[in-house]
């Protein structure tokens, strides 16, 4: 199979960078190493080809109630110019994506979505896509997207631009604005725990963009970071990942996502959650920190202490600057209580973990 290219691969194999299959596109991997490059965000400031993720635009007089159809957070009520994070899901409830809706206004919305599940993205809104005035479009391959993360990232990217940076909030987007002579939209969302910006421009011109911030940002320690850091990142700052600690089997709510559900609102899959929500959800995610020596993978299996498996283990890794090993796992909720003793099978023996919070990355 052909994989797809971004608009910066070329300058990924010039920096000499671990190529890899993503999401059927050739994406990088790591330039020098997933723990330098991860220290580095968190230092200083990093730089993420993020252009293969999926980009849907949605217009017209009924868009808005559309999308709110099937989208469980609220978005008709907030502000113009306000990035919201949710989910799509199921009729049983389970996660179809977790994607981020830009709400230019009423009849303009943006959906960025994860790149393997564009493709299914797309059938789902067409799957309850009725008469309404909607029109539904595909803009992936003709947007260019970076991600500037870090503690410096607003000092950087303020030196292409005249745009005020500071006056941009949390999950808020603002348009047009000149990015190096380029013109593009800037959101302030981020998937690693620290400051951070988006930067859509056209496909085309993104390497100028990306260049640009790259020579500006050398005196700030800026570097281009791949997308091994950016997991241990985001697992560390306790963000999910599709395909780990979200599923088609697995709620926001057994995520411990509740906040992003409002019942308000009818949305696909309202029920189930909503009787899940009442009765209690049988399982939970939790975050584990080993007691003994060794590293936790996805899929291990989670043990009480009578050796009966409780769970499984979503996401595990030695974090960066740290010396001990953690991970998430989803197990039966009258299993986690937090700073119990639990177990997990490693390959070849069995270690004690201590229940925390998922969320590892302190400040």
């Amino acid at each position: 199979m052909t994989l797809k290219q971004t608009p910066l691969s070329a300058f990924h194999r010039a920096l000499n960078a671990k190529m890899a299959e993503y999401a059927s596109y050739e994406m990088p991997i790591v330039y020098t190493s997933i723990i330098e490059e991860h220290l580095t965000v968190r230092r200083d400031a990093g730089l993420f080809d993020v252009s293969h993720m999926g980009e849907i635009l949605i217009e017209g007089k009924d868009s808005g109630r559309f999308i709110q159809s099937l989208f469980t957070n609220r978005i008709l009520d907030v502000p113009n110019g306000k990035v919201v994070y949710g989910f799509f899901c199921n009729e049983s409830g389970g996660v179809v994506d977790d994607l981020l809706v830009y709400k230019y206004h009423d009849e303009k919305y943006l959906l960025v979505v994860n790149a393997a599940n564009r493709k299914k993205d797309l059938d789902h809104i067409f799957k309850y896509h009725q008469d309404e005035d909607v029109m539904i479009q595909d803009i992936s391959d003709v947007v260019g997207l970076v991600a500037l993360q870090g503690p410096k990232a607003e000092r950087i990217l303020q030196k292409l631009t005249t745009t005020d940076l500071s006056s941009l909030k949390p999950f808020t987007f603002i348009e047009p604005v000149t990015i190096a002579g380029i013109e593009a939209m800037i959101s302030r969302t981020g998937y690693t725990g620290e400051d951070g910006f988006e930067v859509y421009t056209n496909a085309e011109e993104l390497s100028t963009v990306w260049h640009h911030l790259l020579e500006v940002g050398k005196d700030y320690g800026l570097k281009p970071i791949g997308l091994g850091a950016r997991d241990t990142l985001r697992f560390e700052a306790g963000f999910p990942l599709y395909g780990n600690e979200l599923s088609e089997t697995i709620t926001p709510l057994e995520a411990g996502l509740h906040r992003f559900v409002k019942f308000e609102h009818d949305f696909i899959g309202k029920e189930a959650l909503l009787k899940q929500q009442q009765e209690g959800v049988k399982r939970t995610l939790v975050g584990l920190k080993l007691l003994d020596r060794g590293i936790v993978r996805s899929g291990y299996e989670v043990l009480n202490e009578q050796h009966e498996p409780i769970g499984t283990v979503t996401t595990g890794y030695m974090i960066p600057g740290h010396q001990i090993a953690v991970a998430c796992a989803l197990i039966k909720s009258e299993e986690a209580m937090r700073h119990q003793t639990v177990l997990v099978a490693l390959n070849r023996r069995i270690v004690k973990a201590e229940i925390t919070s998922p969320r590892f990355l302190v400040k």
